[in-house]
């Protein structure tokens, strides 16, 4: 049995080398250009992950809410850590801040015109956290702490998360915002904001996961 498995396996290879593909090679289909006139924008990756796999992507959003409360769970029963590492040194301090500052503007960017260009939600949201995590390990981690309880990051990262699914369902329901002109900052109907609401729970989480590893950690 093993060997007629080996065959076919062989078989299937040698199949996948030799013989062309047709559809590929007559150039009557185009994929991206069939998603790009679909979606109403120029970022045919951004396409498929919030509209033509955007049952995936729902998931995917699910899962890093669960990752989140995982580490919170893991920390439940742990003391706080009495020693913080963080920058002492002004220049480390100095060019962690400017790099946060620069990650900041990238994440705004990617996050608005993630659906014109290379980017998105998930892109903007890492480029978030890191500017999060620059400032974090720069400053009072009690300061960050309170910033984090006072502003309700955590209340408004589930919130984005509810909304998110929320317009994700109502899209795969067939109900779609207007696309507007291909190429302009308003189009791809719902697409765009899909992508902030992804930006600001990949950042929010990140923030809250970054202040549990400092507390029990020490370190990030």
């Amino acid at each position: 049995m093993k060997i007629i498995y080996l065959i076919a396996g062989i078989a299937l290879f040698l199949k996948i080398l030799i013989i062309p593909n047709n559809i590929l090679e007559s150039g009557e289909i185009s994929i991206v250009e069939t998603i790009v006139k679909d979606t109403g924008i120029p970022n045919a990756v951004s396409g498929v992950i919030l509209r033509n796999r955007l049952y995936d992507t729902i998931f995917e959003v699910v899962v890093f809410t669960i990752a989140i409360l995982g580490v919170q769970h893991l920390f439940a029963d742990e003391k706080s850590s009495e020693i913080v590492y963080q920058f002492t040194d002004e220049s480390s301090i100095i060019l962690a801040r400017l790099g946060a500052m620069i990650t900041t503007l990238v994440s705004i960017e990617l996050a608005i015109r993630g659906h014109l260009s290379p980017g998105g939600g998930f892109a903007a949201g890492v480029a978030g956290g890191t500017a999060i995590g620059l400032i974090v390990i720069t400053s009072s981690t009690e300061l960050m702490e309170k910033i984090y309880k006072d502003y309700n990051a955590s209340k408004w990262e589930k919130i984005t998360v509810i909304i998110f699914i929320l317009l994700a369902i109502i899209t795969l329901f067939g109900v779609e915002l207007p696309q507007g002109n291909l190429g302009s900052l308003l189009s791809g109907g719902i697409i765009p904001l899909l992508n902030i609401l992804v930006a600001l729970k990949v950042a929010l989480g990140s923030w809250a996961i970054i202040l549990l590893f400092i507390r029990y950690r020490g370190l990030l």
